[in-house]
């Protein structure tokens, strides 16, 4: 089937799933395919719980009028996307980094509904599937699409900006994140400034943060930018008031006071207001917006648990992001600290060097106590107490709980370090 038409078929039954244990009644399940499962041998079970259509490639499964037959059903789904994004009249707003991409997107979001019809990227589905499926969102009455994209290696943003052909990018910054699949810091730039290339090759417009030196040197010859800083060297001057412990901001004399920990977030808020700025929204629902956020799954949550201020930031974690939560942590009033820290993932050859970076930098900021859990984190030189695994330090915790005061909790998504909540 063509794309064309199966776009109608779309524009009738305008509910996509790739899941067959989360079809509804009605919508079009696409049979993917993955490491461990094959999307074709659900197609059936979709068709009973209620789907209109499967959309299968691999003829053997093709036993009923519902199943659409193609060359490869990711690549439709992709193609769909697109296909749909041209039809709409909604603009594309693409968002990439190395840290702090969902919490940017999300601020983004809160602004922007203020003033549009605005949908955008849900949770951190910002892959070749995700992308796809955000497009597949877009309704009618669609004005802006705030599409998150992120990367592992080279030439993934360019391929994820193919598919949405954003209006706008913004990059939130070029930290030490999948280093082993973009081949180091140099490769992080290069991959996320992918973005860029597109945006200028397309004669499309940019959202910078001027006060980067890496972003300054990138887009000094373009023109169809518009830019914040700390300074007034930009098109707009958005201030950094404090964070003890929530981010306040000022621009244009008014303060925005956010839910968000850490002065590492000032950026994510201020790519926000900038954006909401240029596109017209109101101060005054700029700060609406922005003091509505309240973060949620496990990003920059502080909770208070049997006398334990906690600061949740377990989503996910790298060199870049560690050191920031770390150092932000470390100027909080709390009169005593402990970090538990977990390893960090996909730093190939580079992955004893940084842990042992952290362990260090942990040592220097003098916390009153330090845990670490992980392969990589167990082998550091470190005077805290390492572990291998969360198994063995949570048989440790059993019988040494932590101290009255504050806790920082960071680590990669496969720690899962949000599992010690149940034990606090």
């Amino acid at each position: 089937m063509e794309i064309p038409a199966l776009h109608e078929l779309f524009l009738r039954h305008p509910k996509v799933f790739t899941d067959s244990r989360k079809v509804e009644k009605g919508g079009i399940f696409f049979a993917l395919k993955g490491p461990n499962f094959n999307g074709n041998s659900f197609a059936n079970k979709a068709l009973k719980e209620g789907a209109a259509y499967a959309v299968i490639d691999e003829e053997e499964f093709l036993n009923n009028d519902s199943c659409i037959l193609v060359q490869d059903v990711l690549t439709t789904l992709q193609q769909l996307g697109t296909y749909h994004r041209m039809q709409s009249k909604a603009k594309i707003i693409a968002l990439t980094g190395s840290n702090g991409k969902t919490t940017t997107k999300e601020l983004i979001s809160s602004v922007l509904s203020k003033r549009f019809n605005t949908i955008a990227t849900v949770g951190n589905l910002n892959n070749h599937i995700g992308v796809p499926l955000t497009l597949l969102s877009i309704q009618e009455d669609t004005e802006i699409a705030v599409v998150e994209m992120g990367a592992n290696h080279q030439k993934e943003i360019e391929f994820l900006c193919q598919l949405a052909l954003p209006d706008h990018g913004y990059i939130t910054n070029f930290g030490k994140a999948h280093l082993e699949g973009f081949g180091g810091v140099e490769g992080v730039i290069k991959g996320k400034s992918e973005l860029y290339q597109h945006l200028i090759s397309n004669e499309k417009h940019i959202f910078w943060n001027a006060d980067d030196p890496i972003q300054a040197e990138k887009l000094k010859d373009y023109p169809n930018k518009t830019g914040c800083s700390q300074s007034n060297s930009a098109d707009y001057q958005i201030l950094f008031l404090s964070a003890d412990p929530y981010v306040i901001l000022q621009t244009e004399g008014t303060e925005i006071k956010t839910n968000l920990p850490g002065a590492y977030n000032f950026t994510n808020a201020a790519a926000a207001i900038l954006i909401g700025l240029y596109l017209e929204v109101p101060l005054t629902k700029i700060k609406e917006g922005i003091e509505a956020y309240q973060p949620e799954n496990n990003r920059s949550q502080i909770l208070n648990k049997n006398g334990l201020e906690i600061y949740l930031d377990a989503y996910n974690a790298n060199p870049s992001s560690m050191r920031a939560a770390l150092e932000a942590f470390h100027k909080t009033r709390a009169k005593f600290k402990t970090v538990l820290l977990g390893d960090m993932f996909e730093l190939g050859d580079d992955a004893a060097i940084e842990h042992q970076a952290i362990a260090d930098l942990t040592g220097d900021l003098s916390f009153d106590n330090s845990y670490f859990v992980g392969k990589n984190f167990s082998s550091v030189k470190t005077k805290g107490n390492a572990f291998s695994s969360f198994e063995d330090f949570s048989t440790y915790l059993k019988e040494h709980p932590l101290a009255k005061g504050a806790v920082l909790i960071k680590g990669s998504r496969g720690m899962a370090l949000e599992r010690v909540l149940e034990l606090l």
